[in-house]
């Protein structure tokens, strides 16, 4: 099961042109449980750092995620995760960062999602 999701992200990353330097490491934690980490680089200089943590067998199978999207020079342009330290979001522990310091309440993403997100603005560059 956990080979399938493997899988997935694996076919995704690989599939958009606009990826430049994937470098994903996939561990198996149990059928259904596995822990990934990814550093993507795109072909604009951006990099998108991310991690999951999934349990294919709870219903909000992600028990641990961030995504965290940054320039060439490493400055933020966002980050989802799901750290419990912003109490006052209304999607607690969910919530995302933005360039400008805001943090905005968010649902946990699929790595889809994010990627649709970096694809817009880059068009928008």
């Amino acid at each position: 099961m956990i080979e399938q999701y493997f899988q997935s992200l694996t076919n995704l990353v690989g599939r958009l042109p606009f990826v430049a330097d994937p470098r994903i490491t996939f561990e198996e934690r149990g059928e259904m449980v596995g822990f990934i980490r990814g550093d993507i680089e795109f072909k604009d200089g951006t990099l998108l750092h991310f991690r999951e943590l999934v349990d294919l067998r709870l219903p909000l199978s992600k028990v641990m995620y961030a995504y965290h999207y940054q320039s060439a020079d490493g400055s933020i342009i966002f980050r989802y995760d799901n750290t419990a330290h912003h109490m006052n979001v209304p999607t607690f522990p969910d919530h995302k960062h933005t360039s400008n310091d805001t943090l905005l309440p968010a649902s946990p993403p699929e790595l889809e999602s994010v990627m649709r997100e970096i694809e817009d603005l880059m068009k928008t560059k």
